[in-house]
């Protein structure tokens, strides 16, 4: 492998450019959003090599692009955004990842720091014996194979046709909680089987529940108008499609990997496995895709209703009057058909977003009628020891990543090389020790997810206020944490 850090050229503060020439292959630069210090780390796991081979897609428009959280990951680097349109245009499941639709929900309180730390160990025990976590748990709720393709095709809406969660909460949803063009007969029955009664669980690995306050508000505009200030309680959710959308994404690289010298496609990594958006395997992937999101949205609203019922039984208060309000729920593993400006003219695109966020400023219809003064939230987990983020998209996004930003802080080693150096019972002991509870499934699950094994979210979201990709509107600090 050439050096690929010598032909990285910088273009600004925080945008660097691997031009086309620096393989034969490539049909657009490579643009990583970074800092020296992340540019570097991203050469030295392999991610930069995964941006040069995603600038291969058939179809591929303006450049790979990667956000500064940027990792390696499979095919896709993750934090790797690419859009492809026109004759040529290949879906990808590699630049959706496994966890199709994973995602955050940040839901507000009117509860303050100091009302909820008192009754903090009894509101985290109170959701841990709500919250199912871990993996492969089997959830609360039990769905017939039909009221499952119900799900899957309508999504957050079937959800509350069963009453869970709160029909004010879909407005606030990416998409209003329904992805479209589902059709769970493209979705294989071990997909289902996979799915099947994990509605509403937290699931394992990095998905989290945590209790967090603002300790700080960069843009008292916008806070304002997300409804946040200094000393509030929130609660941030991490999860996704589970099960099943790991096993669509395994069923249609194996299907899409199969077809490609039918397509004629040549690929630097047969980990980048596509299709043609508009072949038989292409639809049926986006098809499936759609289904796996909805699923993950409506899990993501089953997990909100349990929060609520925790927060109920521990303040002996209703949720409404404790103002536990939906902010937003976003996902940051999609492939989603969008209309944005290429070379100066609307084009309609397929935006991959792998462990990247949809950073859409207010002059874009899907953003929320109430935050279009603002723009749309974007919610940044850190790790569990420091801080999170709250931002908001930009027109900058526009312009230089088809309205797209980081997605948390990215990781800095592997799940298996932070079991080998870090024990979870000690991390559970030196959280404690500075005021942060936690629960986890299990103590190797909880070491693997330690703040040593990720970037500094607040050097990430720096770097996209820098570049011009999202807003810094609050930093949020943990105050329990419950882990799958």
């Amino acid at each position: 492998m050439s050096d690929i850090r010598s032909t990285v050229r910088r273009k600004n503060g925080y945008l660097w450019e691997i031009p086309p020439e620096t393989r034969p292959e490539m049909r657009v630069p490579g643009r990583i959003f970074a800092d020296e210090d992340l540019l570097s780390a991203a050469e030295v796991d392999g991610a930069l090599e995964q941006v040069i081979n995603v600038a291969c897609l058939p179809g591929i428009r303006e450049a790979s692009m990667a956000m500064p959280d940027l990792h390696w990951g499979y095919g896709f680097p993750i934090g790797g955004v690419a859009a492809t349109a026109g004759e040529e245009a290949v879906v990808s499941p590699g630049g959706v990842g496994y966890d199709i639709s994973c995602g955050v929900r940040l839901l507000r309180t009117s509860l303050r720091r100091e009302e909820v730390r008192p009754l903090l160990q009894e509101l985290l025990d109170n959701l841990a014996a709500l919250v199912p976590k871990g993996l492969g748990t089997k959830g609360r709720l039990a769905f017939t194979r039909r009221e499952m393709e119900e799900l899957m095709r309508g999504g957050v809406p079937a959800l509350l046709a069963r009453g869970i969660g709160w029909e004010e909460d879909l407005e606030f949803i990416e998409d209003g909680g329904v992805f479209p063009g589902a059709d769970p007969g493209k979705v294989s029955e071990r997909a289902f089987e996979r799915g099947k009664g994990q509605v509403g669980t937290l699931g394992s690995g990095n998905h989290f529940l945590e209790i967090q306050w603002v300790d700080r508000v960069y843009a008292p505009q916008e806070a304002r108008i997300l409804g946040l200030e200094e000393g509030q309680v929130v609660v941030m959710l991490h999860s996704g499609s589970r099960g099943l959308g790991h096993q669509i994404c395994t069923d249609y690289v194996k299907r899409m990997a199969q077809a490609l010298d039918r397509y004629r496609i040549i690929l630097p990594d047969r980990q980048l496995a596509c299709a043609p958006v508009d072949s038989r395997e292409g639809e049926d992937y986006l098809a499936a895709m759609a289904c796996a999101a909805n699923f993950a949205m409506a899990n993501r609203e089953a997990l909100g209703e349990w929060v609520r019922e925790g927060f109920e039984k521990t303040f002996r208060c209703g949720a409404r009057k404790l103002g536990l309000t939906l902010l937003y729920d976003i996902s940051h593993n999609l492939a989603k058909r969008e209309s944005h400006l290429v070379e100066g003219k609307e084009e309609d695109v397929v935006v991959h977003r792998k462990g990247a966020t949809r950073a859409f400023p207010g002059s874009r219809p899907e953003v929320p009628e109430p935050y279009r003064e603002a723009g749309q939230p974007v919610i940044v987990p850190g790790d569990m020891g420091s801080y999170s983020f709250v931002m908001v998209g930009s027109e900058g996004a526009l312009r230089l990543s088809f309205g797209s930003t980081c997605h948390g802080a990215g990781r800095t080693m592997s799940r298996s090389q932070a079991k080998k150096k870090i024990k979870g019972s000690e991390l559970k002991r030196k959280l404690g020790e500075a005021g942060i509870l936690v629960e986890a499934a299990t103590m190797a699950g909880l070491a693997e997810e330690a703040p040593e094994a990720y970037k500094d979210a607040e050097k990430i979201t720096a770097v996209c206020e820098g570049a011009g990709l999202s807003k810094r509107v609050a930093r949020l600090r943990p105050m329990a944490v419950l882990k799958g």
